[in-house]
């Protein structure tokens, strides 16, 4: 009989998952709060945790788009209705 060994997941996945997870949340709220001064930390945020990779590789990947998308739109709404980039 055989058996597989039980692989434990490394912290640095594990701290990536969290990093992707961060630069979700940080980028939605710089959507609406000062896209400028918000987004591009939390664009180098999920490139870190792509980099990263390991089992979380795809929510980085899904991170990294949506933060380089939110801060299109934020630029889009924050110059169309006047409010402050910084």
């Amino acid at each position: 009989m055989s058996v597989s060994p039980v692989s434990r997941p490394r912290t640095a996945e594990t701290v990536a998952g969290l990093m992707a997870s961060l630069a979700l949340f940080v980028s939605l709220i710089g959507v609406v709060h000062r896209p400028v001064r918000v987004i591009p930390a939390a664009i180098v945020v999920a490139i870190v945790a792509a980099v990263i990779g390991g089992r979380h590789a795809r929510l980085a990947g899904v991170a990294t788009a949506v933060t380089v998308v939110a801060f299109v739109v934020g630029m889009t709404i924050a110059s169309a209705t006047g409010r402050p980039l910084w």
